[in-house]
């Protein structure tokens, strides 16, 4: 065997279905093995592989023993006399294979071999080619020199910055992305350490492949696409920790006394740098919207106070300060509250949720204000003036906000995307059949055809960077069936990042593509979708469970007249308030591909009346409460088995 391709993956089902047809075209020109090693996917991706891949040798293990243990897993029993560890997150051209083999083979001093990468919207990937870490290249890169020096030696020698991407060079660090090594190498060196669960394994082994006297190169020839964002998410804490703890791991395995010292001292500052950044950008983009709308509030407010006082009263003095440190606060705590539990922060732009989640907000003004002492009660017009004030300036700054952005007043619709779809006519329906079912709204521009000749097309393949122009497109839908992996790649980069790029892999039910590195990428799929999945279905959810938790502690003596078992009633009160438990969740056995749910008091199999129901029924039970989930639901499961509640 020439080739053994291993793919390790972990609920990232669409892009390794389309990793893996492009390793299947790939795989023509040289002979190849597959493998896949899945750590544990809830999401079906078990069963692709099976059913879609059966020439791929699968290994499925049972939880998620890490990275570098489950490609070990396969390396053990891979026959190729190349290994390539490759991404299921990854697009390969069909002459990839051949283009790397031809190469090591040409090349006996080699070890391993990397490509050019570009991210989903066609800009080139740094990691491509990157130098082995030191303490002065960890506080470039933490301090960010790097970023700001990217072509230079001294300061961005982690990505090598000052080598030209278009040319092959001899480096130092492989990415783990698409890695490429001898077996006869890795006979010699050992395998990834298992010690690194993800991270820092690709620049532990490189460093020990150029260590046995072997050199790493990086092969512009051909290109790959890497998805970036799905297997992990490059803008959260764990991702800070965990890159730069396995940092830590190879200084302490590499490096001298003195020198690890050194560099380990420079990754804990660099952790605690980088996690104070990712902190208070992630907190200050949760927090921007809700910190403009309070201080509009409390700006109205006070103006409101004074204009009152003086209208009304005829004495700018009338309220007192307490006013503006007790009530108003009240006041806009609860608004921004409704605003939060009715999805306002979600869709900022979408006016509907605004507006219903102030005047509930108001309403419940209303009842809080009765029940304030005499002394605390400000003013029954200062709550309507506030929420007449809350109503039009907090919608009047999105407005304002939303124009600033997009240009445009067309708030709560996001403006429909000029597409334009490249291939067949017959893929091109398929495209236009599978945005119809997932209710995907576009604005077609026309078909781009492979041939001059083909009838029905908006233009050739030729033209696609003057159609850009003239017909204004924001996305591209490229067929795989019909285009080419590399011609696809080509145009990416050609044509840049200000067009969104998806592709409609052969045979498939999704169109994937990924616009960003630090999210998830965006799926256009006919499979289920579960409201249970959906962030204000799952808030709205612990509403009910605090609201509800907090009616039956306040008529807690009354329920225990009620309820079969007071003492267990009394736990599960401070169990849901703590979040640790919820009133209604799935029965037991829960099954897999389902959204997470912490345990329930009470199941919907509570509210029917099945005795002793097999595992079948109780799946499909559980995939029903998740996938049409109501509040009215849980309300239901709650009166019907009351008595329950204590357990």
């Amino acid at each position: 065997m020439k080739l053994s391709v291993i793919i390790v993956n972990y609920n990232v089902r669409y892009f390794l279905e389309q990793a893996l047809l492009s390793v299947r075209k790939a795989a023509r020109r040289v002979e190849t093995e597959v493998w896949v090693v899945d750590n544990n996917s809830v999401d079906n991706s078990v069963s692709l592989v099976q059913e879609k891949f059966p020439e791929v040798k699968l290994i499925a293990n049972r939880h998620n023993p890490g990275f570098s243990i489950a490609n070990n897993q396969a390396i053990h029993q891979a026959t190729g006399e190349y290994i390539l560890l490759l991404n299921p997150d990854t697009l390969v051209e069909e002459d990839t294979f051949e283009k790397c083999i031809a190469f090591m083979d040409a090349h006996p001093e080699a070890g391993g071999l990397g490509v050019k990468m570009i991210d989903g919207s066609g800009n080139f990937l740094p990691e491509s080619k990157r130098g082995f870490p030191s303490p002065w290249v960890a506080f470039c890169k933490a301090v960010g020199l790097s970023r700001l020096f990217p072509s230079s030696k001294l300061f961005n020698h982690y990505h090598l910055g000052y080598l030209p991407a278009d040319q092959t060079h001899q480096i130092e660090v492989l990415s783990g992305a698409f890695m490429l090594m001898r077996r006869s190498v890795l006979d010699q060196t050992g395998l990834l350490d298992e010690s690194f669960f993800m991270y820092g394994e690709d620049i532990d082994l490189s460093y020990r492949i150029i260590k046995a006297g072997y050199q790493n190169y990086y092969l512009p020839d051909t290109t790959i696409i890497h998805y970036k964002g799905e297997s992990t998410k490059k803008g959260s804490l764990n991702y800070v920790r965990a890159f730069y703890q396995a940092m830590i791991i190879f200084a302490r395995k590499h490096f001298q006394a003195e020198q690890a010292t050194l560099f380990i001292l420079m990754l804990q500052l660099a952790i605690y740098f980088q996690a104070s950044l990712t902190l208070v950008a992630n907190t200050f983009k949760r927090l921007l919207w809700p910190m403009l709308d309070a201080l509009t509030l409390f700006g109205g407010l006070v103006f409101l106070k004074h204009f009152w006082a003086g209208y009304h009263f005829q004495d700018t003095d009338y309220y007192s300060d307490s006013v503006l440190y007790l009530n108003f606060p009240l006041y806009i705590s609860i608004w921004l509250g409704s605003v939060f539990f009715s999805g306002g922060y979600d869709q900022p732009f979408l006016l509907r949720r605004l507006v219903g989640g102030l005047l509930f907000g108001s309403l419940l003004l209303a009842a809080v204000y009765g029940f304030l002492d005499l002394e605390y009660r400000s003013s029954r017009a200062l709550i309507v003036l506030g929420s007449i004030w809350a109503v039009a300036a907090t919608s009047s700054v999105r407005i304002l906000a939303h124009f600033a952005q997009y240009r445009n007043f067309n708030l709560g619709r996001e403006r429909i995307r000029n597409l334009v779809i490249v291939g067949s006519e017959a893929e091109t329906a398929r495209v236009l059949h599978l945005l119809q079912k997932a209710s995907i709204q576009k604005n077609l521009i026309g078909r781009v055809g492979l041939r001059n000749d083909e009838p029905d097309q908006l233009i050739h393949i030729d033209q696609l960077e003057e159609a850009m122009l003239i017909y204004r497109v924001d996305e591209v839908i490229f067929c795989s069936k019909d285009v080419s992996a590399q011609a696809i790649m080509h145009w990416m980069s050609r044509l840049g990042p200000r067009i969104l790029y998806k592709i409609l892999p052969e045979e498939s039910l999704s169109i994937i593509g990924s616009h960003s590195k630090n999210s998830s990428g965006e799926l256009y799929t006919i499979d289920i979708q579960f409201q249970l999945s959906q962030s204000q279905t799952r808030r709205s959810k612990r509403l009910l469970d605090v609201l509800t938790a907090v009616w039956l502690l306040v008529t807690y003596p009354i329920q225990c007249l009620l309820v079969r078992h007071p003492i267990g009633l009394w736990q599960h009160i401070w169990l849901v308030l703590s979040g640790r438990r919820s009133w209604v969740g799935y029965a037991k056995p829960a099954g897999e591909g389902l959204p997470k749910l912490v345990p329930g008091i009470l199941s919907p199999l509570d509210a029917l009346s099945i005795s002793s129901p097999d595992g079948h029924t109780i799946q499909h039970i559980n995939f029903f409460y998740a996938k049409d989930y109501q509040i009215g639901q849980d309300l239901e499961i709650i009166w019907k088995a009351y008595k329950r509640l204590g357990g």
